[in-house]
C-alpha cells in the first residue's frame, strides 16, 4: 500500500466505498431508512388519529365507557350573574350530626352571592340533653347569624328528607317552634328541585340537568317545558344497609336514563362526594370546578366516598354526560330562600 500513488489510493478507497454501499443497499440498509423516514412522515398523523379515536370513545353515541376523561367537553367558563342592591339572608339546614348554614346576598331577581357558610357544624347539636340545652344552644347559633347582619325574619331552618326521624332534630325542631321560627320539612322530590333552583343557571335550563348526591339519598333534576322534575333515588350511605353496589348501580341509572336527551349535554352536581372529588381538582378559589371521569376517583377508598362514586358512574354511564360541574356556593336549602 505504501508504494501506490496518491492516485491508486484513492482509486482503491472509491472502490471500497462504491462496495460497502452496494451492500448496504441490496442487504436491508435502504429500506431501513426508506421505513425510517416513513415512520417519521406518519407520526403527527398518528397522534391525532389517536386523539380522534379517544375523542368518540368519549361519545355517548358510540360508548359510555365512564373512563373517558370530562376534558373532552371543553372548559367551563360561566361566570354566574350578581345580586343589585341585595339583602342578606341565612338559612340553616338541621340534619341530625350537625347543622350546615348558609348566608347568601339575594335581590329582587334572584341573583344571588354566597356571603358566609359552616359545614357540619355539630357543635350545635353536642350536650343537647334537655330542651333548655337545645335553647341556649340555638340562642348562640342564631346569635352569630345576627352578628353578621342577617335580621331575624330573614333566618329560616329546613329539614332534609334525611334527617326528618332522627330524635335529634326532632327536639331541636320543638325548640325552634318555640322561639318564634317556622321549620320548614322537604321532601326528596323537593329537595331536587330546590338543588336545581340554587344550582341550575337560567342559561342552561334547556341543556343542561342536576345531580344532587347526599348521605341518604341522591336527587336528579331537570326542567322540561318549564316543568321541574325530580328523581330520588339511593344515597351515599347505601353501604350501611348491606346494600350490593351493582343494585344501587342499575337503579340509578334507570332513572338517571329518564333525564331527556337534549338536557345531557353539561350536568350540574352538588353533594358531599361531589365536594370530596371536586376537591382533588379545584383549580384557586373557583366557584366551579369540572369533575374528573368516575375512573380519576379510584383512591377514595372510604365507605362513602367509594359508594358515592359508584353513584356517579351510574349516572355518568346512563347519560353519556361528558361535563360534570361541581358548585361550590349552591344547596338545596339555598333554593329554598330562592323560592321564598
Amino acid at each position: 500500500m505504501k508504494r501506490l500513488t496518491v492516485a491508486g489510493r484513492l482509486i482503491i478507497t472509491a472502490l471500497i466505498l462504491g462496495a460497502i454501499f452496494v451492500g448496504y443497499k441490496y442487504f436491508g440498509g435502504q429500506k431501513a431508512l426508506n421505513q425510517m423516514a416513513e415512520d417519521q412522515a406518519q407520526s403527527p398523523q398518528t397522534e391525532a388519529t389517536t386523539g380522534e379515536a379517544e375523542s368518540t370513545a368519549s361519545d355517548p353515541g358510540t360508548s359510555t365507557d365512564s373512563e373517558a376523561t370530562t376534558a373532552g367537553a371543553g372548559a367551563f367558563t360561566y361566570t354566574s350573574p350578581a345580586p343589585v342592591d341585595g339583602k342578606l339572608k341565612g338559612v340553616v339546614e338541621l340534619g341530625a350530626s350537625g347543622f350546615n348554614s348558609f348566608i347568601i346576598t339575594v335581590d329582587q331577581e334572584k341573583r344571588w352571592k354566597l356571603e358566609k357558610s359552616e359545614f357540619g357544624n355539630s357543635l350545635v347539636t353536642e350536650n343537647m340533653a334537655t330542651d333548655e340545652d337545645v335553647r341556649i344552644g340555638l340562642k348562640k347559633y342564631i346569635g352569630t347569624m345576627l352578628d353578621y347582619g342577617v335580621g331575624s325574619k330573614d333566618i329560616h331552618f329546613v329539614v332534609s328528607s334525611g334527617a326528618a326521624k332522627a330524635e335529634v332534630t326532632t327536639k331541636i325542631t320543638r325548640v325552634l317552634k318555640s322561639l318564634g321560627y317556622v321549620v320548614n320539612q322537604v321532601t326528596a322530590e323537593q329537595e331536587g328541585q330546590l338543588a336545581l333552583k340554587s344550582v341550575l343557571p337560567t342559561e342552561y335550563t334547556d341543556k343542561a340537568f342536576v345531580v344532587d348526591i347526599g348521605s341518604g339519598n341522591t336527587k336528579i333534576s331537570w326542567i322540561k317545558g318549564g316543568k321541574i322534575s325530580a328523581l330520588e333515588s339511593y344515597g351515599a350511605k347505601y353501604f350501611q344497609d348491606g346494600t350490593d353496589d351493582s343494585k344501587v348501580y342499575q337503579e340509578v341509572s334507570a332513572k338517571a336514563k329518564q333525564v331527556p336527551a337534549e338536557l345531557r349535554n353539561t350536568c350540574f352536581i352538588i353533594g358531599g362526594v361531589p365536594f370530596e372529588m371536586a376537591k382533588e381538582v379545584r383549580k384557586g378559589k373557583e366557584r366551579y370546578t369540572t369533575l374528573s371521569a368516575p375512573l380519576a376517583y379510584s383512591k377514595l377508598t372510604n365507605a362513602k366516598s367509594k359508594a358515592g362514586v359508584n353513584i356517579y358512574k351510574a349516572v355518568t354511564d346512563a347519560t353519556g354526560c361528558q361535563q360534570f360541574v361541581f358548585d361550590w356556593d349552591a344547596n338545596f336549602t339555598i333554593g329554598f330562600l330562592l323560592g321564598l
